[in-house]
């Protein structure tokens, strides 16, 4: 039941990045939603850009073996990140008008840079997208009772995105993204109350953790540790919130705005 739930939700999710595609004229409509997203959008948009399988699963184990020590950097050191990107990138960046940030590196360093560095960002993006292509596969493999191998899942999961993706672009991602942010925060809420409950109470969840010391957050007072524990935001951070929704903001306040909010 829970699998062809997922099955429904793949293809209605399909069938509304394929209608969002109508929307695509030329490049710009593809690569940026020709600079028409709404407030809301961006916000959502932005919040996806973060809140994949590495935020759902990753961290969540990370917490469990470390505390909030073994989390700085992942959701802290992003996080940051994204402020420092919209208090002093986006808005300066929106006025040039790019496609791409790639299109800054060649203004103004040249064909050469530009490519090194759109090498430099598709190497970087490689852990991240693997990690939500994993995800997806072993979504598929645990709700299927093993019948759907991983291998096979993360194929379906793949296939399943590029099939609006390469139609509509980022008018596509930005409207399916909107409406599974939604999705996702309803979920997560009843989630942690169904979990609280049998748990015995959120108190209880707490008063461990607590009785545990999973809530240290500052490394101990030695150099070692207090440079491994500073924030340590991938380029990847910045890169994917300009070329995925700042470029696409309607103005510059909408723009600069939605990192913080997003969080």
């Amino acid at each position: 039941m829970l699998l062809t739930l997922v099955i429904v939700y793949l293809l209605v999710t399909i069938a509304i990045g394929l209608m969002a595609a109508k929307r695509v004229q030329n490049s710009a409509d593809f690569a940026i939603a020709g600079r028409h997203l709404p407030m809301a959008m961006i916000v959502t948009t932005t919040f996806a850009t973060w809140f994949g399988s590495e935020t759902v699963l990753g961290i969540p184990a990370k917490f469990v073996n470390g505390g909030l020590n073994g989390v700085v950097e992942d959701p802290f050191g992003a996080g940051f990140c994204l402020i420092f990107v919209g208090l002093f990138f986006a808005g300066k960046l929106y006025r040039m008008t790019l496609l791409t940030i790639s299109d800054y590196f060649r203004e103004r360093y040249g064909r050469v840079v530009e490519v090194a560095c759109s090498l430099i960002i598709m190497v970087s993006y490689l852990g991240w997208v693997s990690a939500q292509v994993t995800a997806l596969g072993l979504v598929f493999n645990l709700l299927s009772d093993g019948v759907v191998s991983m291998e096979l899942g993360m194929v379906i999961g793949v296939v399943s995105i590029l099939a609006y993706t390469l139609f509509g672009g980022m008018w596509s991602v930005a409207i399916t993204d909107f409406i599974q942010m939604i999705i996702l925060v309803l979920g997560l809420s009843v989630l942690a109350v169904f979990a609280a409950d049998q748990a015995g109470g959120a108190d209880k969840v707490v008063a461990l953790a607590i009785s545990q010391d999973m809530f240290k957050f500052w490394p101990e007072p030695n150099m070692k540790d207090i440079l491994f524990s500073l924030p340590r935001p991938s380029p990847s951070c910045w890169v994917r919130f300009l070329s995925k929704t700042c470029f696409s903001a309607s103005c510059r306040p909408t723009a600069s705005r939605p990192p913080r909010m997003a969080l």
